[in-house]
């Protein structure tokens, strides 16, 4: 009988181009309702993420968050709340904050007992490193998208100031605490694209926010680590560029980007991790089960060929909905019957 390897032996041998025993199936808590266990953990220090579980959420930055139960707790920036008026402003306004007194090997030591109490086993489960929601992403949240795409345009050598001061406020923190987690992956972050177009233009992308990528993705990088970013929207234009701060793993690669040419020009250097959207008649209440499942074996039939491929199917909403525990209940189906068997057809 063959002996099929771990989900996170199966997961990390992707990023070497090997083709898996089964499609991993990318979910972001252990489910007891899972064929397998869980592929990935994401790990968020202490420092970057404690601020998510106050009731106030105001970040490290001074920016004030909210989440509703249809967004299934997902965070935006409190709208027209923005602490950010005027680029030049920004030494004034955002403070950095002092560092120098946390017990890093303890927070971490913290953060891996509260992710294994919560039902993770790293034996099963690849550890990924992360720490903020990306530079645009961050810019966007202190001024809002008007005056930060305007900053963007008008003021490009402050807003590099800004960033570049925070990257340097981030890289101190892995500088600290980086190993104390011994990450499989590093985890980077940016939305810088809407469904159907990017947000800023490719040498945009390359003069201000490439560089910021690379300085912190050398902490992974310099450890032979492979990196996984998040970038929603159509943001093919950006996708050559990752190999330069190590990606191997884009999540949640949308449809709205040509996917097929995207595998066929990365066969065996890029991960595609999603490929599969909650839009249009999917969200219909009424859709019947076959039919909804029927996309997503589309979608594996489409991608999964050869490898390089990760399904990352779910419905993001009210927990408490039965519509939305439903769907997500097909959506794990269909990757523990047809997704494990896959490569054994």
């Amino acid at each position: 009988m063959t002996v099929l390897r771990t989900p996170k032996e199966n997961f990390l041998d992707m990023s070497k181009g090997i083709v898996p025993d089964y499609i991993p199936h990318y979910s972001f808590m252990p489910s007891k309702d899972s064929k397998r266990a869980a592929p990935l953990c994401l790990l968020i220090p202490a420092i970057a993420n404690d601020w998510r579980k106050t009731e106030e959420k105001i970040d490290l930055f001074g920016v004030k968050w909210v989440a509703t139960k249809e967004t299934q707790g997902a965070l935006l920036p409190e709208p027209n709340n923005f602490i950010l008026k005027d680029i030049r402003k920004w030494r004034e306004v955002i403070k950095l904050p002092d560092i120098s007194n946390i017990d890093w090997e303890r927070m971490a030591k913290k953060d891996l007992e509260a992710a294994e109490k919560m039902g993770f086993d790293f034996s099963e489960t690849a550890k990924e490193l992360t720490l903020h929601v990306g530079y645009f992403q961050t810019l966007m949240a202190l001024m809002g998208f008007t005056e930060g795409l305007m900053a963007l345009y008008e003021e490009p050598e402050e807003c590099k100031a800004l960033l570049s001061s925070i990257c340097d406020f981030w890289c101190a923190v892995y500088e600290k605490c980086f190993d104390y987690y011994q990450p499989d992956v590093f985890g980077q972050s940016d939305d810088t694209a809407a469904w159907k177009n990017p947000f800023i233009s490719l040498e945009m992308y390359r003069d201000i926010f490439k560089p910021l990528y690379i300085r912190e993705a050398k902490f992974g990088m310099d450890r032979g680590l492979p990196g996984e970013l998040h970038c929603c929207g159509k943001c093919e234009v950006f996708v050559d560029d990752w190999k330069d701060f190590g990606i191997r793993y884009w999540n949640p690669a949308q449809t709205s980007n040509d996917l097929d040419a995207i595998k066929k020009k990365h066969p065996h250097d890029l991960v595609i991790v999603g490929g599969w959207d909650y839009r249009g008649r999917l969200c219909d209440e009424d859709i019947p089960e076959e039919e909804f499942k029927q996309s997503i074996i589309d979608c594996y039939d489409r991608l999964a060929p050869d490898g390089g491929f990760v399904s990352m199917t779910g419905v993001a909403g009210n927990p408490e909905n039965e519509t939305i525990k439903k769907k997500n209940r097909w959506c794990r189906e269909v990757a523990d019957t047809y997704g494990e068997n896959f490569y054994r057809k």
